[in-house]
């Protein structure tokens, strides 16, 4: 009897242990009858030509495919990983050309239903559990979008990444065309054109490699190696497949074929013999014979009468052929009409210097957005600066304001940005309001718009000059993040003004003292406000207070006053109730001391302040006063003078200065010098 209850025993327990079968290649020319042997979630699907779709058009979903059984990837008794190989053709067809979003990834996972967000990570992870051991997955990712947070080296790049989307290794997309290996050529992911890759594992060689090729035939030289043991990340069964997803921008991933082997070369799949993206349908012949002059006859009536219209019309919502090849997405002005509801001042946001800001929804998708309508005098340079808009659009960061698209109209240009549900950073500082930001809030603000500086001066492949940084071009998300908005914007004033002069552009408070005299913005410029910024969030005023004491005028004297005095917690916004961490306040106004040096040398980079920030290095116990560089504020502080001499400002000549008065309150300044400047500099070159 007790016998018998052994057996039933090791049974029972023989039943719980789970049994896979041993699946050691897969051959898919084609998905079609694929059926159960493939396990599909998200967004993807297998097309009835046979195409594997992990996603479409429709911005943030994911889409995962996976070989419904698992592989075994470990010898079970010495632990080790087996060697693997893997050939597969992919697709990517961007919404908008040259703008992806944001990838795929050939994926070996301990599970075939991973829980992934869409965007930057590709379905493989969320934010939270980023570089985890025990995230246990190999990736090879094929991205699009560059991501600043994850370190990538640009928007086309292909990386292996192992239980994090912080690449080990990553090259820019190209493959060698010939067995010398010497010369290399690129290829461009989001091309809308089948691309072969090869990922192989040899596990006696602890070698990964990663082979491109826009052809059948696999090159002898990879594109990428790495030389790693995978046999502590690999569990002995895996699942293998491949994860994609879209962001903001969308692009349709597509798997033709794909060949995986454990312990040998997969088998070889042919381009040629594989299914095609469908192309425009052929029209039968007799229909077009039949309709050909008809249609002629209709289309150049309607040339003719379209011309007419065009130019009868006035402030049409012309489309010249330039435009179509600039991204991001064009709205038409009909469709921003109709989402500000005619731009009625209920849905006006705020108004300033450069424009009116509206309140908008996208009535195709229900997008919440925000519209900046500028007026522009000048046909001279718009095209140029449409060209930088497009530039300016390929910024992505979490701490930016994302351009979704524009619009012009006449002499009107129209911006379409994220809309930012809780407004401006200076609501929350300056205006009586039930909210008041903690500390805990407001540092990480400050963080932010650090990271987000640190991204347009060195994170980008070319140096982007904010010029106007300032609490009121901070906004606050649902969950009160910071984002710098308005980048670049000031380039519109400069397009048909005399070549021999420049329009220096800024806020008074926020100006570094040497523009006025050189009319050159620099990145130190930059850092110089960003100081401003960070003393007004830590003591709750502004920058220059002309209703204040003489003594407490401008802020950073009066900082530096009560540090020399050592005070410097006085400072601190009496609305905070003293509710703070000491060592993250002294270390903020610090720096605020630090950035509002008077030589421009003097001040740090973007990434030193991060650095400083994060508390990686540590502040010097003591300060000397931000100054020396007299000739930096020659003419500066009598304009200041000037300035506040008048409440109106009337006092000041109008060939010199202009002025704007911003929704915050503040003056907005422009001075005319005669040094050439651009509010976005090529790589540091001026234009």
């Amino acid at each position: 009897m007790a016998a018998l209850l052994l057996t039933l025993s090791s049974v029972f327990l023989f039943l719980l242990v789970p049994v896979f079968s041993q699946v050691d290649e897969v051959f898919f020319p084609g998905f079609k009858g694929a059926g159960t042997n493939i396990t599909l979630n998200g967004i993807a699907e297998i097309e009835k030509n046979g195409i594997l779709q992990l996603t479409n058009q429709t911005s943030r979903l994911k889409g995962h495919a996976f070989y419904s059984s698992p592989f075994r990837f470990k010898n079970s008794s010495s632990g080790k990983a087996f060697s693997f190989s893997a050939s597969f053709a992919l697709v990517t067809v961007p919404v908008f050309f040259k703008l992806g979003g944001h990838g795929l990834a050939f994926t070996i996972a301990t599970s075939k239903n991973l829980n992934g967000l869409p965007s930057q990570y590709l379905g493989l992870l969320n934010n939270s559990d980023g570089g985890n051991f025990s995230n246990r997955f190999f990736a090879v990712e094929f991205d699009t979008v560059q991501d600043f947070e994850f370190h990538d080296r640009n928007d086309n790049h292909v990386g292996i990444d192992l239980n994090s989307l912080v690449s080990n290794a990553s090259e820019t997309a190209a493959y060698y065309p010939d067995d010398s290996g010497v010369k290399k050529r690129d290829l461009n992911l989001s091309g809308g054109t089948p691309i072969m890759a090869w990922v192989d594992y040899d596990s006696a060689a602890n070698l990964v490699s990663v082979t491109l090729s826009p052809s059948s035939t696999k090159p002898r030289k990879p594109l990428l190696t790495f030389p790693v043991d995978l046999s502590p990340i690999f569990e002995d069964y895996m699942y293998v497949g491949f994860s994609a997803s879209t962001g903001l921008l969308a692009s349709s991933h597509y798997i033709l074929g794909w060949s995986f082997k454990i312990n040998g070369p997969a088998r070889a799949l042919d381009l040629s013999s594989l299914p095609h993206l469908p192309g425009p349908k052929k029209q039968p012949t007799k229909l077009i014979i039949g309709v050909t002059v008809p249609v002629i006859l209709i289309t150049l009536s309607a040339i003719v009468l379209g011309i007419y219209l065009f130019r009868k019309i006035k402030n049409a919502d012309i489309i010249e052929a330039w435009e179509l090849e600039i991204g991001p997405h064009r709205y038409s002005y009909q469709e921003l009409k109709k989402a500000t509801r005619g731009f009625k001042d209920k849905e006006l946001l705020g108004q300033g210097g450069f424009g009116r800001v509206y309140k908008g929804i996208l009535p195709s998708s229900k997008t919440e957005v925000a519209v900046k309508r500028v007026s522009h005098d000048s046909k001279q340079g718009l095209r140029e600066f449409v060209s930088e808009i497009a530039s300016i659009g390929r910024l992505r960061h979490r701490n930016l304001v994302q351009l979704l698209g524009w619009c012009r109209r006449g002499g009107d240009l129209l911006l379409v940005y994220d809309y930012m549900a809780n407004g401006s950073l200076d609501k929350y500082l300056f205006d009586r309001r039930e909210t008041v930001l903690t500390w805990e809030q407001r540092f990480n603000i400050i963080k932010g718009v650090a990271s987000a500086l640190l991204y347009l001066h060195e994170g980008y492949e070319q140096v982007v000059l904010h010029r106007d940084v300032k609490a009121s071009n901070v906004l606050l998300d649902d969950e009160l993040n910071g984002r710098l908005g308005d980048f670049g914007l000031a380039r519109l004033y400069e397009h048909g003004a005399n070549p021999s002069t420049t329009r220096v552009v800024g806020t008074l408070g926020y100006l570094a003292p040497e523009l006025p005299r050189t009319g050159r913005a620099t990145t130190s410029s930059d850092v110089f406000a960003f100081g401003a910024l960070m003393l007004e969030v830590v003591c709750g005023r502004r920058p220059i207070e002309p209703k204040a004491l003489p003594e407490e005028l401008i802020l950073v004297d009066w900082v530096w006053d009560k540090y020399k005095e050592g005070r410097l917690l006085d400072a601190v916004d009496p609305k905070l109730n003293g509710e703070y961490d000491e060592a993250e306040v002294v270390t903020v106004l610090k720096l605020g001391l630090i950035c509002s040096n008077d030589v421009p040398e003097g001040r740090p980079r973007m990434k030193q302040l991060v650095m400083y920030l994060e508390g990686e290095v540590e502040l010097p116990e003591s300060l000397r006063k931000p100054g020396g560089g007299n000739r930096n504020r020659e003419g500066f502080d009598e304009f200041l003078f000037n300035s506040f001499a008048s409440s109106s400002f009337g006092k000041m000549s109008a060939s010199s200065y202009t002025e704007h008065r911003d929704t915050d309150g503040t003056h907005f300044a422009s001075f005319n010098t005669n040094s050439p400047l651009s509010l976005l500099h090529a790589r540091g070159e001026t234009r």
